[in-house]
């Protein structure tokens, strides 16, 4: 009957609502800014000597262990070791799937409101863009286009418990410290909007986006470098806002997040990349906006640890194209994740170490809690996270 679809809507409307508050209260639990390290396995045109890292069982500790070295006398050997901890740790070989499931849970609460952030950092090589991007086989895709197809899944679910959403997508790329908008020639009927010096595209569905994906990439600046014979020489931002709002009457609410992913050009050495002329340009650009990045997180951490005397403490968003970019994403009410990627040779072993270094500067951050987006349209006030929406669902 009529009666018994309403209650069982009404229902299943109360279930996704819980499941969602639970969600988010999950990962506050787990911390607003996180990072995960993934080993990427040895392809099989490479031929070198493997990395010697030891995983422990609960997926969070690792132990690398450099080349064993003559003692002082000549008489023994020692091998040195360094211990990281991380919040995961996926092991060479596992799945793009697998690695989206870990992450599935902070992407969806962009559209309850938050503000999302993933980083990709790593060398050159190390497999950044294939875990954000992927392959072309459906089961090698990346994180982006499986958030993307996790998102408009969500928003087409969302639209029987009496919310409606707006997608926008923007692209852009970071190269020498200057912002490139990667949309910046629309097709035909594509609906976009100027925000922060570069186009943001209306996008209805799915295959929209990963057409957009597929056009950025093509324009992206890639070169080889000794490192890498296919080495992105820019950072690659990609953004999707999400604007949503609830059309039962009396209950009208709006919600706006923000998911951005960023893949990140590689953090090596110039010594290692045997970079010459526009090439040494390039990688020192890249060190600099990296070293600016780091500054950023180092310094929301001190702004969230200080409480009333945060005012005190300088966020230095703009010491970089980069950084500016993300100052709605790296803000101390945001989530935060940072993928480390590491190369399995040992003839990489300093800029692993480096890299792993890097990014237990900021797992070791402590950044407050993140804030809701939420509006009640009829009152024009903000909605506190703490305010029950479960009669709305969302």
């Amino acid at each position: 009957s009529h009666v018994a679809l309403e209650a069982r809507a009404s229902l299943m409307a109360e279930n996704a609502s819980l499941a969602r508050r639970l969600n988010n209260e999950i990962l506050g639990l787990k911390g607003n800014v996180r990072v995960f390290c993934r080993l990427r396995p040895v392809l099989p045109h490479e031929e070198c000597e493997s990395l010697n890292v030891h995983l422990k069982d609960d997926c969070q500790r690792l132990t690398v262990y450099g080349a064993p070295e003559l003692s002082v006398t000549g008489m023994s050997e020692k091998t040195r070791s360094w211990d990281f901890e991380f919040d995961h740790i996926f092991r060479q070989g596992t799945s793009q799937d697998t690695v989206f499931e870990e992450i599935s849970l902070l992407v969806q609460s962009a559209l309850d409101g938050y503000r999302v952030a993933i980083l990709a950092y790593g060398q050159t090589g190390s497999g950044k863009t294939h875990t954000l991007i992927g392959g072309s086989e459906s089961e090698e895709a990346g994180m982006i286009p499986r958030t993307v197809d996790s998102i408009f899944k969500e928003v087409e679910q969302l639209k029987q418990n009496g919310w409606e959403f707006e997608v926008h997508a923007a692209l852009a790329e970071v190269y020498n410290d200057t912002v490139l908008d990667l949309l910046a020639s629309p097709k035909a009927g594509e609906a976009d909007e100027h925000q922060a010096g570069f186009r943001r595209v209306h996008v209805r569905d799915a295959a929209a986006v990963h057409a957009l994906l597929r056009r950025a990439n093509r324009e992206r600046h890639v070169a080889a470098t000794a490192a890498n014979e296919r080495s992105s020489r820019s950072h690659m931002v990609f953004q999707l806002s999400l604007g949503g709002h609830c059309v039962i009457p009396g209950q009208e609410r709006e919600v706006s997040g923000q998911l951005s992913f960023v893949d990140l050009a590689g953090s090596e050495r110039l010594q290692n990349t045997g970079a010459v002329a526009e090439r040494l340009k390039e990688a020192q650009h890249i060190n600099r906006s990296l070293s600016a990045l780091g500054d950023v997180i180092e310094a929301v951490c001190r702004k969230s640890s200080r409480g009333t005397a945060a005012a005190a403490v300088h966020v230095p968003f703009r010491n970089s194209r980069l950084t500016m970019l993300l100052r709605d994403s790296l803000g101390g009410d945001s989530k935060t994740l940072m993928f480390v990627n590491v190369s399995p040779s040992q003839e990489h072993l300093g800029e692993t170490l480096s890299s792993l270094r890097f990014a237990s500067k900021v797992h070791a951050c402590s950044v407050g809690v993140a804030r809701r987006h939420v509006a009640d349209i009829s009152s024009s006030a903000h909605v506190d996270d703490s305010l029950d929406l479960e009669a709305t669902g969302l």
